[in-house]
């Protein structure tokens, strides 16, 4: 058997797995991150699963000063401070690499390559093959017969390995102790090594090709002469100081013991401990198995002896020996209570006398938690199994539904008092779905609603809000896993009508006692935060809109689509047919790693090309489109490209969203995920639907009225976001160009351009467009020039001049991070709040992030408001004219509407006026509204 030896270089692997989540962190239900302790987790898993390592060690460094910083004092100095949140993990992280059983190696005075070396080289000569675990470059100059450097998968991209073959085709190098020299010429900046100024890799290659070592490189200085030979002579010492502080040490006073370093079993103990700390839920099964958190199939206490109290006068009292098949790990910790140790009253109304006695209790009431239970999880296509009411915490009424759909409905219609009694506040847990299930039975939901879902988006817009996660958290209260009742995700997944009338019970009844008790907890909070405002003028409100837009659905076209993707796929193919013709070799287009070989090697149109990490040349939109003016293949490439993924995605995927019910679309609107306060949507995600392409457009063609008394009309708010940072920088010369009606992109070209406005070209506003926009999301002058495909030091101009001109949006956007710095979050105008707590990041790249979007979350959340306003309004004024119009969609900033042909004339003119009042501005809102037979029309 072989025997394999694994060094994980720790602070690398744990570096990479903080920033690889930077932008979707995972919190724990009490807002701890754990990036780092999740993906130095998950690298670990993998290696162990696929690699089946034999030995195993992690090298960590330590914080005393080693050997090179006291040859160079400024050695690392310019590296930022590890982020907070990095910092914290590292306890953690070294108890799960204890968990796992696996030594941790760090020895002061040395860093952790050193370690690594050290111990590769002796186990390589112990007959080991040894895998030296990192992302650092620095590595290459250790590999060697039976040493290797892993470079684990990340972001898409497979694991690589490097021998001393890899290492010198990489450098272009003969021999792997040149990488030291190289290294010795263009330094490193991560590490603050000098090298030579001036001296690149590329330039570090070519020298050493022709003078094997860096010492020859600095003796021929003379005969390479010019500017080159001088910035040698002037570097030397600091090459020759560049390559000492690059050679990694591999006499440290360490020793590899096999014994010590052999992979044992887990221990499970110490695992379940940290992972239920870290709340790993998935990821604790996945390792520990579905006993983490609790125990498979262990026998529960038997529950204490409850008096149960019915409405109707029973008493009766129960002693239950219950078996757990399954306890979630939510928090643990946090949720030491289940239904097994609580106290309840959960019963079962299951005639026409219970239920007409339980309605008539909760009319005497203020509000009444409500939730369903159904076959599925599509509003839209599922069918009611039951429904649960509580109104006392630790009291719940659970009501079964028959499977005939008549029957259930008539059982829904006698609780409409209840639906749409006007003063009761019905309490939910993502209360769309509920409304969604009860609209398509023809009951109306008309109450007034508290979500718990969505009062806690406002309170923690970056927090996960399932119901068991908020229960453990929030309650302390472990809930009944669904998988307990209808089993795992999967094919063998069963559904609520099969499950027995007593489980069901207990699992919904629950539900709605822990929402109620949720509200409790909610209702105080909402005012501490100061969001109770968004929350009750246009969160709450917005259910009831979109439940309605949501079973209205949209027509779509299906023959236009059928006919449309036939024509994609021949221009796909003619186009792939032009790639192989000019290519001169056919191969598969499809391939990332073959078109590399085939732009980059065989048509040589970058002698600069770029690689990934994995080694293959780098062939994104953004390289090929800087490429598009060098070869036609680059063009036919993007359209290949484009017209693939239009059809892939939607042409041949829209009609399978048709529902069988109505044939039409119905999308799902997320109402609590974007922390901006944007609306999201699903199946299909009408947020991707292209719209910059001509062919992109194409696909709005396939939306339609829903018959020929119709036409769809769309209503999209102008510039919003422009103008709404005029208005909330109070800047005077943006105000005055909307006031006045100005085209505000011409407005802006004028201004940076020093020009008269009739003199501003077609490009000058082009290039206007993309500063006015750019500013909103923090452009760098990097950015805009990769944007615009101008020269860095005229987007810096832009820029600058942008700012000089408009200096009131300057002053907003340092205002804004000042705000955030002193009170740790920034607000829309209605209060709208999303929490920075990176904003005094001692990193200046996870304080960066934060600070842009303290500067566009204002932005992005006001608009997002606005139109969220708009479309209460709207839907309100619908109602109360009875049209036969219906709001269908939004989408980004545009609102779309079947028109009934007889009230056109009369809607328009009241959706303009509710989209531009809904929100005043210093500035005038505007909206336009375009009318046609499909989509693309209107718009």
């Amino acid at each position: 058997m072989e025997k394999k030896l694994f060094l994980l270089d720790a602070m690398a692997l744990i570096y990479r797995a903080y920033y690889a989540l930077i932008r979707n962190p995972r919190l724990t239900s009490g807002g701890k991150n754990t990036n780092a302790q999740f993906g130095f987790t998950t690298t670990l898993l993998d290696l162990l699963n696929k690699e089946k390592p034999t030995h195993m060690a992690v090298a960590f460094d330590t914080h005393a000063p080693t050997e090179r910083h006291t040859t160079y004092t400024d050695y690392k100095a310019n590296r930022d401070d590890a982020p907070e949140d990095l910092l914290d993990a590292l306890p953690d992280i070294k108890r799960i690499i204890e968990g796992f059983n696996i030594p941790v190696v760090e020895l002061d005075g040395y860093e952790a390559d050193d370690v690594i070396g050290t111990l590769a080289w002796q186990a390589a000569s112990a007959g080991y093959t040894v895998y030296m675990v990192t992302p650092d470059k620095d590595y290459g100059q250790l590999v060697k017969e039976n040493v290797f450097i892993y470079k684990p998968p990340y972001m898409g991209n497979k694991e690589e390995i490097l021998g001393p073959k890899e290492v010198c085709e990489k450098w272009q190098i003969k021999d792997v102790h040149q990488v030291i020299d190289i290294l010795g010429l263009m330094g490193d900046a991560v590490d603050n090594i000098p090298g030579i100024a001036g001296i690149g890799e590329k330039t570090a290659m070519k020298l050493l090709s022709q003078y094997h070592s860096l010492e020859n490189v600095l003796d021929n200085a003379d005969t390479i002469g010019g500017k080159m030979g001088e910035k040698i002579k002037a570097g030397r010492e600091n090459a020759l100081l560049s390559k000492e502080l690059a050679t990694i040490i591999t006499n440290v006073p360490v020793t590899f013991h096999e014994e010590d370093f052999c992979v044992k079993e887990y221990d499970k103990s110490k695992l379940s401990e940290i992972f239920t700390e870290l709340e790993f839920k998935t990821l604790g099964k996945r390792i520990l198995g579905d006993d983490f958190g609790g125990g498979s199939n262990t026998p529960a206490a038997p529950r204490a002896q409850v008096v149960q109290t019915d409405l109707f006068g029973a008493v009766e009292v129960t002693e239950d020996s219950v078996t757990i098949t399954e306890v979630t790990a939510t928090n643990v910790l946090l949720a030491d209570k289940n239904i097994y140790n609580t106290p309840h009253n959960y019963l079962v109304i299951d005639t026409a006398e219970k239920r007409a006695a339980l309605l008539q209790d909760m009319l005497s009431q203020k509000e009444v938690a409500f939730d369903t239970e159904t076959t599925g999880t599509d509003a839209n296509e599922a069918n009611i199994v039951g429904m649960s009411f509580s109104f006392k915490k630790g009291e719940a009424y659970y009501i079964p539904m028959p499977d005939n759909f008549d029957a259930a409905k008539a059982i829904l219609e006698e609780f409409i008092p209840l639906f749409q009694h006007n003063s009761i506040v019905l309490v939910g847990q993502n209360l769309k779905y509920d409304m969604l299930i009860l609209k398509w039975y023809g009951v109306e939901v008309t109450a007034p609603l508290f979500d718990t879902m969505l009062a806690h988006y406002l309170i923690e817009p970056e927090g996960r809000r399932s119901m068991d996660v908020l229960s453990a958290q929030y309650l302390q209260y472990e809930p009944i896993p669904i998988e307990n009742l209808i089993g795992k995700k999967g094919k063998g997944q069963g559904n609520m009508r099969d499950v027995e009338i007593e489980k069901i019970a207990e699992y919904a009844a629950e539900d709605a006692d822990i929402t109620l008790q949720l509200k409790e907890k909610f209702i105080s909070q909402l005012p501490e935060k100061k969001v109770e405002k968004v929350f009750y003028d246009i969160e709450n409100p917005l259910v009831k809109v979109l439940t309605d837009m949501e079973y209205e659905g949209i027509a779509i076209d299906t023959l236009a689509l059928a006919d449309y993707s036939r024509e994609l796929e021949s221009e796909i193919k003619r186009a792939e047919e032009s790639v192989y013709e000019q290519a001169g070799v056919r191969f598969k287009l499809a391939s990332p790693k073959q078109l590399g070989e085939v732009l980059f090697e065989k048509l040589q149109l970058d002698p600069k090309a770029k690689k990934t990490r994995t080694g293959q040349y780098a062939t994104g939109e953004d390289v090929l489109q800087k490429l598009s003016s060098k070869h036609k293949i680059v063009e036919d490439i993007l359209i290949f490209r484009e017209l693939s993924k239009l059809k892939s995605t939607y042409v041949d995927t829209l009609p399978l969203l048709i529902n069988k019910r109505t044939g039409r679309v119905h999308t799902s609107y997320n109402q609590a995920v974007a922390v901006t306060g944007r609306l999201s949507s699903n199946n299909p995600n009408l947020q991707n639907i292209p719209i910059r392409t001509e062919r992109g457009r194409e696909i709005r063609k396939a939306f339609i009225p829903r018959n020929d008394e119709y036409v769809l009309l769309s209503a999209d708010y102008s510039q919003i976001e422009l103008r709404i940072i005029a208005a909330i920088s109070e800047d005077k010369e943006m105000i005055d160009a909307f006031r006045q009606g100005i085209d505000i992109h011409a407005a802006t070209a004028a201004k940076v351009y020093n020009v008269a406005l009739a003199d501003v070209t077609p490009e000058m506003r082009r290039n206007a467009k993309s500063v006015n926009f750019g500013i909103i999301y923090g452009v760098s002058a990097f950015g805009l020039s990769e944007n615009l495909g101008i020269a860095r030091g005229e987007a810096k101009t832009l820029i600058d001049n942008y700012f000089n001109q408009y200096p009131a949006i300057q002053q907003y956007m340092d205002n804004q991070k000042k705000f955030a710095q002193e009170n740790g979050y920034v607000q829309t105008l209605l209060g709208r709040k999303r929490w920075l707590r990176d904003i005094n990041s001692s990193n200046a790249v996870v304080r960066g992030f934060a600070e842009r979007n303290a500067i566009n979350m204002p932005i992005q959340g006001t608009a997002a408001d606005m139109i969220k306003l708009a479309m209460i309004d709207i839907h309100k004024a619908f109602k109360q004219h009875r049209f036969k119009s219906r709001m269908l969609l939004q989408v980004h900033d545009e609102l779309v509407f079947d028109a009934h042909r007889s009230e056109v004339e009369i809607i328009k003119p009241l959706i303009l006026d509710l989209m531009r009042k809904a929100l005043p501005l210093a500035v005038p809102v505007e909206a336009e509204i375009g009318i046609g037979n499909n989509w693309l029309e209107a718009h």
